[in-house]
């Protein structure tokens, strides 16, 4: 019961734990690899925005293994991120296209525009 209760107000705990699993995969690895990794799961959490948490815990997981692979692999990290790590972040973050905060921004703000104009119409003015 208390469980539920909690989940209500911070998130399911499930995907708390998937995401610290995650986080630990990164805190694994070697440098440099631990080092930019982080630094683009920094990123992520900033820019991604998104809001589903299955969509949030599997990116998240989908970032932990293309760093294992690479250290594994010896991949250095520019080939991983190129010359832009920031369009590196931002395309990573793309493809998981669940719904954002600024989504419900947007609606929010077509909304208001769209009850201004209706109101002023009904009163006879554009």
């Amino acid at each position: 019961m208390v469980s539920k209760w909690i989940e209500v107000l911070t998130g399911p705990l499930e995907q708390k734990k998937q995401y610290r699993q995650a986080k630990a995969r990164l805190d694994a690895l070697p440098e440099p690899y631990r080092a930019a990794a982080a630094a683009v799961n920094r990123y992520l959490m900033y820019y991604g925005g998104v809001v589903d948490g299955d969509t949030i815990v599997q990116m998240f997981a989908d970032h932990a293994d293309l760093w294992e692979a690479a250290a594994a692999d010896g991949t250095p990290v520019r080939v991983i991120v190129g010359d832009d790590p920031v369009g590196f972040a931002e395309t990573f973050a793309q493809a998981y296209g669940g719904k954002s905060w600024i989504d419900k921004e947007r609606a929010r703000l077509t909304k208001a525009i769209d009850d201004a104009a209706d109101a002023a119409d009904a009163g006879g003015r554009s």
